[in-house]
């Protein structure tokens, strides 16, 4: 990696946008119709490769998820999150000089990302059908809540909507509460899951020459992520019991209160660990042959005497203590962070994870692209404002403003 000056160096741009250095995307033009989590993280994730990303907006406004709170310098902590390494590009696409304009630089991309109401690119005439015989080499991706066909295809999806119709919603929470994810787990699988794609769509375009069209769906998307319980409750079994932050079939594995006010994270996956802990940590060697213990399943059955007997023990030391204990013997632990935890986190500061980025109203810090190869830059480029980028662009284009 490229580091200047305690930051990661900031990739140039030439004079037609391409990101210089040896960025595995640099080259690659990304065209992205995106609002709210699921395009925009995608297409951030391309320009952390070095992909050039023109992001299309309302003018004035931009993306409605710009407003959602300003608790970065006065900006919202989504868009900051999702939105760096950017072009902004303000258009009113209900011009016809305007689409007459994004036509011309779709023309000229390699990738289109939307993820748009079902429906609004085919409008546009930037429908995939009509893009193919135009553009055959170009990638078009399509983002939706449940996918271009089938009953649901014209049903609004908002993330926790799709928690809900996923499943997710169902093993998440306690007995008598469903909890919702408190990030937005199905925005997040959608990004990942056309990122993940649209890298390979590029590799096949490189060895044939030809675009194509990617489909896809936030509940598709979660169901995958969802296949665990799915199995677990396959011929009309039980579902997985919720149990809040504890793991629904293994015990113990979850929080476990201690002295102070304090909480640990513990995991245990077999019984050689459920020995040691029985003899190292809970000094009462007598659980490991006592029968309402004798496996992970009866374990997990009779989990609430069980805590009762480890909180007994853990009451009598701090948090931190309880934790160094558990290191010493081999046990998984973690302590149980918030977000002030995070940002001080010792493993991020050791392993140099925090750069800043610019943003209109200055600096802001920002965790490196997590997965980077040893020997690429880490592109960590401004996050625009409104419209920022027309003058540059309609230049490039050759498009008359």
């Amino acid at each position: 990696m490229t580091i200047t000056g305690g930051r990661v160096r900031q990739a140039e741009r030439t004079d037609t946008g391409n990101t210089e250095g040896n960025l595995p995307l640099s080259g690659i033009t990304v065209v992205s119709l995106e609002q709210a989590i699921a395009g925009p993280f995608c297409t951030r994730q391309l320009a952390d490769l070095g992909a050039r990303v023109i992001k299309v907006e309302r003018p004035g406004k931009g993306d409605f998820n710009r407003d959602h709170d300003q608790r970065v310098k006065g900006l919202c902590s989504h868009f900051v999150w999702t939105n760096r390494s950017k072009e902004s590009l303000a258009l009113d696409l209900k011009q016809p000089k305007d689409l007459k304009a994004l036509k011309q630089i779709v023309a000229k991309a390699d990738v289109l990302v939307q993820n748009l109401a079902p429906g609004a690119t085919e409008r546009m005439g930037l429908g995939y059908e009509t893009l193919k015989t135009q553009h055959p080499r170009l990638i078009v991706c399509d983002i939706s809540g449940y996918g271009s066909t089938g009953p649901y295809k014209d049903k609004k999806a908002y993330d926790l909507l799709i928690q809900s119709e996923s499943g997710f919603l169902s093993v998440t929470g306690s007995p008598d509460m469903p909890a919702k994810s408190g990030i937005s787990i199905a925005d997040i699988a959608a990004g990942t899951t056309a990122f993940n794609n649209i890298l390979a769509s590029i590799i096949h375009r490189g060895k044939t020459g030809k675009g194509c069209r990617l489909d896809v769906s936030m509940l598709e998307s979660m169901a995958e992520w969802m296949s665990f319980p799915m199995y677990y409750a396959s011929d009309g079994a039980p579902p997985p019991a919720m149990s809040g932050a504890e793991h629904a079939s293994i015990y113990p594995y979850g929080p476990f209160s201690t002295g102070g006010g304090g909480t640990v994270m513990l995991g245990m996956q077999n019984e050689r660990e459920w020995g040691i802990f029985c003899n190292d940590i809970l000094q009462k060697p007598e659980l490991v042959e006592d029968e309402r213990f004798a496996s992970t399943a009866v374990r997990s059955k009779n989990r609430k005497e069980l805590r009762g007997i480890i909180e007994d023990v853990f009451i009598s030391y701090e948090a931190n203590d309880v934790l160094s204990k558990l290191q010493t013997a081999g046990i998984a632990n973690a302590k149980l962070n918030d977000m002030a935890g995070l940002w001080a986190h010792p493993q991020l500061k050791a392993r140099d994870r925090w750069t800043e980025v610019s943003t209109p109203n200055g600096m802001i810090p920002a965790l490196k692209p997590a997965g980077a190869a040893e020997g690429y830059d880490v592109r960590m480029d401004p996050i625009p404002a409104v419209g920022e980028h027309n003058d540059s662009i309609f230049e490039e284009f050759a498009i008359k403003n």
